[in-house]
């Protein structure tokens, strides 16, 4: 564990792993070009069913009320205590005239009656989650939210549990262990439902996990298909004929490019976002790191952690699976967003993908094929200096690959928390055409030592100690454009920024900050129209929706923690033994927010 953060872990509720969280890899941008609306003002119902808006992953609503003119007025209008001190990821869902809201563990299940006066509670589902979960989770108890699908709010459990609850009475309607407490498998996502499907995954790459999806069926919670991530064909559904990866091909790759059969503890967890392409038929999820840290324990690419994988719904049969930083030595997982976008590309409408990497790295891929467009930096980075885009491959340096007998690797680009967080999804606007994200400015040095695996037991060993990366700042909020692979305008942010963006018709886009102010900016220029301090650091994903009075509202949850629980010492003001000093890189963080959840609800 890095030396910054060796005294990070005195509390029961925080984990005792380290950290994991990912995304991919890099290189040239492609032609100019227009893009195509995949969500348009015309088809929104105002509702936020899902946890990224749609099932292209967009995070875009079309309301349009709030707007650049009149945003300089949102103001707070309802606010609630869920009495639960940590992370508060994931988003709430609005579903006519309820609100649900999940708080990480225990995972309880609120839903507000937003037709009456003070927004009352209709009922709370209070599930029995085994206290076990808190040490196997690797970075904070968090939870990223539920999906709404045929009168059910379904979502998971910290202990491996999938439920689904009836949406009007909160009467459980089924339960179904999905995950391994024991072998150090946790659940942290939210879950995507597709037709009859609902899709899971599990975290643990920090445990030596042998990573998986699986797909339940939504009626009755039944197992209906296990994937694995990694390992033999057989294991990974990948049939001949049916799965066509652009550029590795072979037989049981997902085993044969891990040394010493190490695939068997290689990690490659599920733990961020899912998103669906009903035209092909395919559904799009991120894997995480490889395990351990030290690359030399498990020598070869290590296909397919660090990896997106598109896979059939109704049977989980891999299609296609393409690897962003091939035998990964620096924790940079690949779970963060896959937003799906019709860009025109050199005169030719293709279906893309446009996912912003761990690794530092935008890519544009065609969604169809696998095949990368375009790949390239949007953050401080240095551990690669380009993506063939004839192979897929990174070019990397070669003096920032680690490993235990190469030592301590000076001044590595990004950190491992990445150029963006996994944990902080994207948003796009087919309005603006660009896409909207948090990152981080963070580099670091990297010692990875030898590592031991004891099921269920921290599968890690590297020191990683960060420090602030080019120009002093920790993060910003940015403007991409993935057709010319350039970025449009930056707020920078004096600490890591770990929120997921929103953004609307109204050409308005929304963010939290890691010392605990919301704000609203003009989409197209970055200008800050409103901030408001909403007393905990925002490590949640702002969502919009019309209000049974027929008003706009934006929600965003505040909650202080995911992998910053473990970096920053005194935010629990209810445990004695939290005085631990926080990490170098940000010394004052315990000046600006302290623990605890609130869900915000704002208006004009």
């Amino acid at each position: 564990m890095p030396d910054a953060h060796r005294l990070l872990m005195p509390t029961p509720v925080l984990a005792v792993a380290y950290l994991a969280c990912a995304a991919a890899i890099v290189s040239a941008p492609v032609a100019a070009a227009a893009a195509t609306p995949t969500a348009t003002a015309a088809t929104e119902d105002g509702q936020w069913r899902m946890p990224s808006k749609d099932y292209a992953a967009t995070r875009y609503s079309g309301l349009a009320t709030i707007n650049a003119g009149n945003a300089t007025s949102l103001h707070p209008v309802w606010t609630f205590s869920t009495g639960v001190l940590g992370g508060h990821e994931g988003q709430p869902l609005v579903v006519g005239d309820t609100m649900y809201v999940v708080t990480p563990w225990p995972n309880v299940l609120y839903a507000f009656d937003l037709g009456k006066e003070g927004y009352p509670l209709r009922w709370k589902y209070r599930p029995d989650v085994s206290a076990n979960a808190i040490g196997i989770s690797c970075c904070d108890t968090v939870n990223r939210g539920a999906f709404y699908a045929e009168g059910k709010v379904i979502y998971n459990l910290l202990d491996g549990h999938t439920v689904a609850v009836d949406a009007r009475s909160g009467r459980e309607l089924w339960k179904t262990q999905v995950a391994d407490l024991a072998s150090g498998e946790t659940v942290t996502m939210a879950p995507l439902v597709v037709k009859d499907r609902v899709i899971v995954g599990a975290s643990g790459g920090e445990f030596g996990i042998y990573g998986w999806l699986k797909g339940l069926d939504l009626a009755t919670g039944r197992v209906v298909w296990t994937a694995r991530n990694i390992g033999p064909d057989a294991a990974m559904l990948a049939a001949p004929g049916t799965f066509k990866p652009p550029y590795d091909g072979g037989t049981d790759v997902g085993a044969t490019s891990w040394a010493n059969d190490s695939w068997q503890t290689g990690g490659a967890p599920v733990w961020g976002w899912t998103s669906y392409d009903p035209g092909v038929d395919l559904i799009y999820y991120g894997t995480g790191n490889p395990s351990p840290y030290n690359a030399e324990q498990r020598l070869g690419d290590n296909k397919w952690s660090s990896s997106v994988l598109a896979r059939r719904p109704e049977d989980g049969s891999l299609v296609w699976a393409y690897q962003f930083t091939p035998h990964d030595n620096w924790d940079y997982d690949a779970t963060g967003a896959m937003i799906l976008a019709d860009l025109t590309i050199a005169g030719k409408l293709t279906k893309a993908l446009v996912h912003f990497d761990k690794n530092g790295f935008a890519y544009t891929l065609d969604r169809e094929t696998g095949r990368v467009l375009s790949a390239t930096p949007f953050s401080g980075m240095n551990w690669a200096k380009s993506v063939d885009l004839a192979t897929g491959r990174p070019v990397i340096d070669p003096t920032k690959q680690t490993g235990a007998s190469k030592g301590n690797v000076k001044g590595i680009c990004p950190s491992l928390e990445g150029g963006v967080s996994p944990s902080s999804p994207a948003a796009y606007s087919p309005r603006t055409h660009l896409f909207y994200t948090s990152t981080n400015n963070l580099c670091m040095d990297y010692a990875a030592v030898h590592a031991s695996r004891l099921k269920g037991t921290p599968f890690v060993s590297a020191n990683s100690p960060y420090f602030a990366g080019p120009g002093g700042y920790l993060g910003t909020f940015m403007a991409w454009d993935a057709v010319t692979g350039k970025k449009v305008w930056e707020n920078k942010e004096p600490f890591p920024n770990w929120s997921g963006a929103l953004v609307t018709g109204g050409d308005v886009a929304f963010y939290g900050t890691l010392d605990g102010w919301f704000k609203s900016v003009d989409a197209r220029t970055g200008k800050v129209l409103s901030r408001f301090k909403v007393g905990s650091g925002v490590v949640g994903n702002p969502i919009t929706y019309r209000g049974p009075d027929g008003k706009q509202y934006v929600a965003v949850y505040a909650g202080f923690g995911g992998d910053w629980a473990l970096l920053s010492g005194d935010t629990r003001s209810d445990d004695p033994a939290d005085l631990r000093a926080p990490a170098d890189f940000q010394k004052d963080i315990a000046r600006h927010t302290s623990q605890g959840g609130i869900i915000w609800i704002f208006g004009l």
